[in-house]
């Protein structure tokens, strides 16, 4: 097992020229590549000037790259999750540029070839990152972080868990563009001389032929995609290569715990914390399956009321947080969002705070709703939301059935679903608080960093989005059955007496749906093979079938209905860094 470095002398002492750094397909990426790779970033950073700059990377090798390359030029980097065009355009009036993606117009930084690779210690106190909350309730927000943050709990990981993780390379399903993934998928490994794989692992098939080529790896994962492991696959053939297995982002459901039991034949490590926070806690449940969360080291947890730097009342209950991973005050806490009970050596988790809104002059408890729905049966999840309804907010759900929540709306439409749901609700709640827009899915929306957004679900409700449900889904094919309803602002003036779906919003549907089941580059380039064989009156039940070929960057689609063939063709895209 390799000595385990510093950030801030990570390419200053380094490691021996051709120690393994990261694994692309077939080829082995060494440390001398790193550094001059670094190099290049390094000096593109310089040339174009400025002290802060957006890093959208797809590739983990090249991110690893260009984070130390802006760090040694004096960059603070900002990381988008993601790389839609609604995204960048927001770091436009915060960044002075762009490396590796970029907003449309702009040219993004690219390393300049041949630097030389001369690096001198890094300062703990650089102003190194800027990530971004997952905006799960709201907009997201910024959270700053100084390298010695970074650092620190970079160190923490390895006192935790480098004796048993040895010497194993690291696959991951999360992005490295989220705080979780960059330091269990990038710094942990550099700093631990750990390989890691370039490509993420985005279906479970991938998993499987990772471990598989692998050997003895390490896989870093979330619940969202944990819970979704396939019992069809050949788990035994990989299971023993499973070094170690990571899990953070949400909490890991009863379900999704015991098929890690079942397929990969171990609990992961789940580590509780927050970009806010960094690391808190770890638990393994391997055997226990309400074992307490273990306070990290250096890391001290409260339950009381909040004096720390989060907003909200006080709450007795609510969990506080005092680490060397925030950059507070000496002797500061921070305020959770979470509730806890103390226990010896760490705690327990008691739920989310309430989310209080104002309906209708009553304060109404989202979070209370939120359970009073799982807890009455019917759902697996819930999720209440308000929404904007012209002058006034409602409430709207989105929700997971169970299988007796799928077996009633089979039997009698989702409205039944819907008035069995608010008769659950009726003798906890006000009647004008009761939810009147219902939304009922095989899994909640997640972003790459396995939480659902309340913007996801909010689009939920777009009345443009049409209603669908999932028929079939592997790794490269998905079967939707999708209402054209009446009521679908599309159909309104195309045309006057006889209404038909546009020919262009088929495609939209197309690349919208195939966004959410499959991972897509971001930009369209064209369109091949497009048919319009007939029209598609209101209220058609469709079929969409959506094939996506990642070598070639096509999505294909055809739409069906009893009447046949409507729409067929395929999508190219493109724009992906990797």
């Amino acid at each position: 097992m390799a000595e385990a470095l510093a950030l801030e002398d990570l390419l200053v002492h380094g490691r021996p020229p051709g120690h393994p750094v990261a694994r692309r397909d077939e080829q082995l990426l060494d440390f001398a590549a790193l550094q001059a790779r670094a190099a290049g970033w390094r000096a593109a950073f310089h040339a174009h000037g400025g002290l802060r700059h957006a890093l959208f990377l797809e590739d983990t090798f090249d991110f690893a790259a260009a984070l130390l390359g802006a760090w040694h030029a004096g960059v603070c980097v900002y990381l988008p999750a993601d790389a839609r065009p609604a995204t960048l355009d927001a770091l436009r009036a915060h960044v002075h540029g762009f490396a590796g993606r970029g907003p449309a117009g702009l040219t993004p930084l690219t390393p300049v070839p041949d630097a030389v690779a001369d690096f001198r210690p890094l300062s703990p106190d650089l102003a190194a990152l800027v990530v971004y909350t997952s905006g799960s309730s709201g907009e997201p927000t910024a959270i700053p972080k100084r390298l010695s943050q970074l650092s620190r709990e970079v160190a923490t990981l390895g006192a935790l868990f480098d004796a048993e993780a040895g010497d194993a390379p690291v696959l991951a399903t999360v992005s490295h563009q989220h705080i979780y993934g960059l330091l269990f998928r990038v710094l942990w490994p550099l700093a631990s001389g750990r390989p890691f794989d370039a490509h993420g692992l985005p279906y479970p098939e991938d998993i499987v032929a990772a471990l598989k080529a692998a050997g003895p790896a390490l896989l870093v994962a979330s619940p969202a995609h944990l819970k979704r492991l396939p019992a069809s696959l050949d788990w035994a053939a990989v299971r023993g290569n499973l070094r170690g297995l990571f899990s953070s982002g949400g909490p890991l459901s009863p379900e999704a715990l015991q098929a890690c039991r079942d397929l990969l034949g171990r609990a992961p490590v789940e580590v509780y914390g927050s970009s806010e926070t960094g690391g808190v806690a770890w638990r393994r449940r391997d055997t226990d399956d309400a074992a307490s969360w273990r306070v990290m080291p250096g890391v001290e947890v409260r339950a009381g009321s909040g004096s720390g730097s989060s907003s909200g009342s006080p709450d007795d209950d609510v969990l506080a947080v005092r680490s060397p991973h925030l950059d507070l005050a000496e002797g500061a806490w921070f305020t959770t969002e979470d509730r806890a009970r103390a226990v010896p050596g760490g705690f327990e988790l008691l739920g989310r705070r309430d989310r209080l809104l104002k309906l209708e002059e009553k304060r109404v408890s989202l979070s209370a709703m939120e359970r009073a729905l799982v807890d009455g049966g019917l759902l697996r999840e819930a999720r209440v939301l308000p929404l904007a309804d012209g002058h006034r907010v409602t409430l709207a759900v989105v929700a997971v059935p169970d299988a007796e929540g799928w077996r009633l709306q089979e039997a009698g439409g989702r409205r039944s679903l819907s008035q069995a749901l608010r008769e659950k609700l009726a003798p906890h709640f006000e009647s004008s608080a009761l939810p009147r827009r219902f939304r009922y899915l095989e899994a909640m929306p997640v972003n790459p960093q396995g939480k659902s957004t309340e913007a996801a679900l909010a689009a939920l409700f777009d009345p443009r989005r049409p209603p669908f449900h999932v028929l079939e889904r592997t790794a490269e094919r998905v079967l939707l059955s999708v209402e054209a309803q009446a009521g679908s602002p599309y159909f309104d003036g195309h045309f006057p007496g006889t209404p038909i779906l546009p020919g262009v919003v088929q495609l939209e549907w197309a690349l919208l749906l195939g966004r959410e089941h499959f991972a897509l580059p971001p930009d369209f380039l064209r369109m091949e093979t497009l048919k319009f064989q007939q029209v598609i009156p209101p209220d058609t039940r469709l079929t969409l079938e959506l094939t996506w070929a990642a070598e070639s960057g096509r999505l294909g689609f055809k739409l069906t209905s009893d009447a046949g063939a409507h729409a067929s063709g395929r999508i190219v895209l493109g724009g992906g860094v990797g």
